[in-house]
């Protein structure tokens, strides 16, 4: 069902095991309000926000709970080993930090448009955002893009699809979602930000005759 696990997702996912649990069982919920990140304008933003939550995941019993980060990390262990031999170590953590990156700073931009729309500041400040996610929808458009004519299987789905069709799949249902309101709680601009990073840099490295075999 997954590929062998490599060891740049197999840390990953252990990192994100290791926080998961100290936020939830030894510092709750200060390990929240110190590794979730918050709109750059937050008195409660700190610079080390912008990595430490991906590490962050839903805290049980609220929200989405544990789903959030056993969602990640079987959508990690389905995608990353492949391309984590592909592209190797060094563009294979690019490319996860750098979507992870990106999903903030849209998520940020879509905050800001709120704000100008006469959204409570206050409120925004005061949310934060956590989770893998967007560093995973990056790792999963970087899929798309360097294995469009890959079948993928999902629950539920009794047929193949093809692997390029995932990646405007992702933006459209997150576009609807965001603009819609629905599903609230979810970073849905995150996710796009993060897709976008990681089309881009698979792009660019294919374009620059990376060989995919």
């Amino acid at each position: 069902m997954f590929p062998r696990l490599t060891p740049i997702t197999k840390n990953i996912i252990i990192l994100n095991v290791i926080f998961y649990l100290a936020s939830n069982f030894i510092a709750f919920p200060k390990l929240y309000e110190m590794f979730s990140v918050f709109y750059f304008e937050s008195p409660y933003f700190k610079v080390w926000q912008i990595i430490t939550h991906m590490f962050m995941h839903a805290p049980m019993g609220q929200g989405i709970g544990l789903t959030h980060i056993l969602f990640n990390m079987l959508t990690l262990m389905s995608f990353g080993p492949v391309l984590e031999q592909v592209l190797g170590d060094r563009k294979y953590i690019i490319l996860y930090f750098a979507s992870g990156i990106g999903a903030y700073l849209l998520n940020c931009g879509w905050n800001y448009f709120e704000i100008t729309q006469g959204a409570d500041p206050m409120e925004i400040y005061s949310i934060p955002m956590m989770g893998a996610s967007g560093a995973i929808f990056g790792v999963v458009a970087a899929f798309s893009t360097m294995f469009p004519d890959s079948k993928l299987y999902f629950m539920f789905i009794p047929f193949g699809i093809k692997a390029k069709y995932l990646l405007p799949g992702i933006i459209l249902i997150s576009l609807y979602l965001g603009f819609s309101g629905s599903m609230g709680g979810i970073a849905h601009f995150a996710h796009i930000g993060g897709a976008i990073v990681g089309y881009v840099l698979a792009r660019k490295w294919k374009n620059d005759h990376f060989r995919v075999n």
